[in-house]
C-alpha cells in the first residue's frame, strides 16, 4: 500500500496558483471568481482526484468523531445486520462512528453511497459488494492511502484487504454429511447463475463434495431461488418430480425457510435437510434444522481489526482472512435415505 496521502484543498490551491479560499469558493459556489480560474480549478480537482470534505463544510467548529463507512446490500437480511454489530462493536471501543448504507444488491446504488462516503472523507471504508459490482474506481483512493475493507465478498478489478466465510469448505462439508447417511440424489436451490463469489463457492462446494463420492452432477436436480417465495416453489418442483431427491441441500438463509416452508406444506418429514445459514428457532422445526452455520458477527469484527490495524499505520500487503463455518448437527440432515 503507497504512502501517498490524499489529496487536499490546500493541494488543488497549489495546482492552479490560487488561494485555498478560491478553491473553496468554487466549490462551494460562494463568492465572485472569474470563468477561466474557476475552469482551472475544476481541472485540478479531476486531475488531483480530489474530493470534498463534506462533513468540514457543514460543520464549521467543534471536533468530530472519525467516521468509518460501510455499505451492505440489505438490512433486511438478519446476516447483514449481524455482521454490521460486529463491525460497530469493534470500531466503537475505538471512539469511532459507523454510518451504514444499503446498496439494494445494484452496484449503481453501491458506487452512489461510496462516493457519497468518500465527500464526507471517512476514516476508512468498508464494502460488501453487490452484484456485478466493479471496484476499479477505487484504486486511486486505495493508492492514497485509504483503508478498504471487503466484507463477505471479495472486490472486483481491486486487490484490497477481504474478510468473507469457508463457502466452498462449509457447503463440501454439508454435502458429504448427507452422503454419509447413505443419501446419493441431493438436491440444490440456491442462486444460479452463480455470479456472486458466495455463491459460486458454495455451489462449487456442493459439486466438490459429489464428485469426491464418486457422484454424478445431475444439473435436473439444481432450482433457482434466493426469496424465500422463489426457493418454496423451486423445492416444490423438486419434490413433484417422478424421481425427487432424497436430500436437500440449501445454499443460503432465505433458500433454507423456502425449503423448510415447502416440505411442510408438503407433510414431508422424509426429505433430508442441510442449510447453509442457521436459522433462527431451528431447534424448533420438526425435525429439528441441520446447517452449515456461519460466523457474521465474526466476519464485521474481522473486518473491522483489519480496518484499525490500516489506520494504526499496518501498510503491508493486501490480505484475505476466512472465517471457519461449522456443521450444526441437530436431526434434518441425518434422515435415511428411503428403503428400496
Amino acid at each position: 500500500m503507497s504512502e501517498m496521502r490524499r489529496p487536499t484543498m490546500t493541494d488543488v490551491a497549489r495546482e492552479v496558483g490560487v488561494t485555498a479560499k478560491t478553491v473553496s469558493r468554487v466549490l462551494n459556489d460562494e463568492g465572485p471568481v472569474a470563468v477561466e480560474t474557476r475552469e482551472r480549478v475544476m481541472a485540478a480537482v479531476r486531475r488531483l482526484g480530489y474530493r470534498p470534505n463534506l462533513m468540514a463544510r457543514n460543520i464549521r467548529v467543534g471536533a468530530r468523531d472519525a467516521a468509518i463507512g460501510l455499505v451492505i446490500p440489505e438490512l433486511g437480511n438478519p446476516f447483514f445486520g449481524t455482521v454490521a454489530d460486529g463491525v460497530e462493536s469493534a470500531v466503537r471501543a475505538r471512539g469511532l462512528t459507523l454510518i451504514v448504507g444499503t446498496s439494494d444488491e445494484t452496484a449503481d446504488l453501491e458506487q452512489s453511497l461510496i462516493a457519497t462516503f468518500l465527500g464526507r472523507r471517512v476514516s476508512a471504508l468498508m464494502v460488501v459488494p453487490a452484484a456485478a459490482s466493479d471496484h476499479r474506481h477505487l484504486r486511486s483512493e486505495r493508492m492514497a492511502g485509504l483503508p478498504i475493507v471487503f466484507l463477505d465478498r471479495p472486490a472486483v478489478g481491486l486487490t484490497a484487504d477481504c474478510v468473507v466465510s469457508a463457502n466452498r469448505d462449509g457447503s463440501r462439508a454439508g454435502v458429504a454429511h448427507l452422503i454419509a447417511h447413505g443419501h446419493r440424489r441431493i438436491g440444490f436451490v440456491g442462486d444460479l447463475p452463480a455470479t456472486l463469489y458466495t455463491r459460486r463457492e458454495r455451489f462449487q462446494g456442493y459439486r466438490d463434495a459429489l464428485t469426491a463420492a464418486g457422484l454424478p452432477f445431475d444439473r435436473s436436480l439444481v432450482e433457482t431461488g434466493h426469496s424465500v417465495e422463489a426457493a418454496t416453489l423451486a423445492t416444490q418442483r423438486l419434490l413433484d418430480r417422478d424421481d425427487p431427491p432424497t436430500a436437500l441441500f440449501t445454499g443460503n438463509n432465505f433458500a433454507s425457510m423456502g425449503a423448510v416452508v415447502a416440505l411442510s406444506r408438503a407433510g414431508r418429514r422424509d426429505v433430508a435437510l442441510v442449510a447453509f445459514d442457521d436459522l433462527p428457532l431451528a431447534e424448533a422445526l420438526e425435525p429439528p434444522l441441520t446447517a452449515v452455520a456461519q460466523d457474521p458477527a465474526a466476519v464485521g469484527t474481522a473486518a473491522a481489526e483489519l480496518v484499525l490495524a490500516r489506520l494504526d499505520g499496518d501498510r503491508s500487503k493486501a490480505r484475505r482472512a476466512i472465517v471457519p463455518t461449522r456443521l450444526v448437527v441437530r436431526g434434518s440432515g441425518e434422515l435415511p435415505p428411503p428403503t428400496p
